[in-house]
């Protein structure tokens, strides 16, 4: 995680700046809206780096991580706001990928297979 911080420091960071505004966090719709817009302006990004779109002269430099970073805090937020620990949400999806989706694809190295 970012500066060695682990998810649950990650979300009570987020949630310590959240909670100074009396306006606290959005309501469930207004967080899938700004998923959705974060995911888009990181969409453009990429199509900017890897596509065919170039940026426009007067656009202003942002990154790819710069996109992810706020895509991430939207995320952090939207987790927080329905009392989601994401560090249980991770492990209940990578206990999915290793036991129901284990062979769906070619492993580097079959001899290591758990």
């Amino acid at each position: 995680m970012a500066n060695g911080k682990s998810m649950k420091e990650l979300q009570m960071e987020v949630d310590t700046y959240i909670s100074q505004f009396k306006e606290g966090y959005f309501s469930p719709l207004s967080m899938l809206a700004r998923l959705t817009e974060e995911l888009g302006e990181l969409a453009r990004e990429i199509n900017h780096f890897y596509g065919e779109k170039p940026k426009k002269t007067d656009e202003g430099p942002k990154t790819i991580e710069e996109e992810l970073g706020d895509l991430l805090f939207v995320l952090i937020c939207f987790a927080n706001s329905l009392n989601i620990n994401l560090e249980e949400a991770h492990d209940n999806v990578m206990n999915k990928f290793n036991t129901r989706d284990k062979n769906r694809w070619t492993r580097i190295n079959p001899e290591k297979m758990e």
